[in-house]
């Protein structure tokens, strides 16, 4: 990889963002709307159950972090999709930049999003809530980290699928986390699932953070068994969503199919 190419690419990205208010509303607009619906939420509940003061951090940390997975999704997929509606896939891979290069700069524009986005919401939700994510404290780390890797493994597999059916399956780049939600136990413990539906759920990392982000709040402590299994599923996943995005793409390069991806 030629890091030249990949900050040509990621001067390219954000060169887009001040001018686009699409783009400022999806960092800014719609998380703050989130935001204000449940931290609405967590002061009702705080006020007819007042001595449970844990729920507010409960939602509150769960809808920021749920966040990073859902915007470090979109980063991946809808970067590629950009370049499908602007008709310009090919014209990118016409040059000497590579598919590692192409991806490595979305997902750098995938951690400034997020780093934009949790500054953001982290302030917000303090000021307006009182909620300080930073309570996590270091715990905060190896969460976000996990969210975000995985958020690259939804991006990888919406944007291989769209390879494939093209844009007819565009909806799965806004969809798939929506999806994923009931199975990851965003706002609750995975023992409330049926049987089987929670082996889908204990097989997703993100699961795992989220009962780890509940066993901070409710108990002050964290056994390192749930960041490790996190990781070692992330890992896996990780590996499984890379081999099939560059199978993909290079099946589509060889049956010349990435032209009609754009038609």
């Amino acid at each position: 990889m030629k890091w030249h190419r990949i900050y040509a690419l990621l001067l390219r990205y954000l060169y887009l963002y001040p001018r686009s208010v699409p783009r400022i509303l999806d960092i800014f607009f719609w998380p703050v709307t989130d935001l204000l619906v449940w931290g609405f939420l967590t002061i009702y509940l705080q006020n007819i159950q007042p001595d449970a003061p844990y729920f507010g951090r409960m939602l509150l940390g769960s809808l920021i972090l749920w966040n990073f997975t859902n915007r470090s999704q979109q980063g991946i997929s809808i970067a590629f999709l950009e370049e499908i509606w602007e008709k310009n896939l090919i014209n990118i891979f016409i040059t000497p930049i590579s598919l590692k290069e192409f991806l490595a700069a979305t997902i750098l524009v995938g951690l400034a999003r997020i780093a934009v986005l949790g500054t953001f919401l982290g302030t917000a939700a303090f000021l307006m809530f009182h909620f300080n994510l930073l309570s996590f404290g270091w715990y905060l780390v190896p969460f976000i980290l996990n969210l975000f890797v995985f958020g690259w493994v939804l991006g990888l597999f919406a944007t291989s699928i769209i390879m494939r059916f093209g844009q007819s399956a565009q909806v799965l780049a806004f969809t798939l986390t929506v999806i994923l939600m009931p199975f990851a136990a965003v706002f609750y413990p995975v023992s409330v699932l049926p049987p089987v539906v929670k082996h889908i759920s204990l097989a997703l990392p993100i699961s795992h953070i989220f009962e780890g982000m509940r066993s901070v709040v409710l108990q002050q402590s964290l056994s390192p068994d749930t960041i490790v299994i996190a990781s070692v599923l992330n890992i896996i996943w990780l590996i499984v969503a890379l081999s099939l995005f560059f199978f993909m793409f290079e099946y589509m390069r060889e049956k010349g199919q990435l032209s009609k991806l754009v038609d």
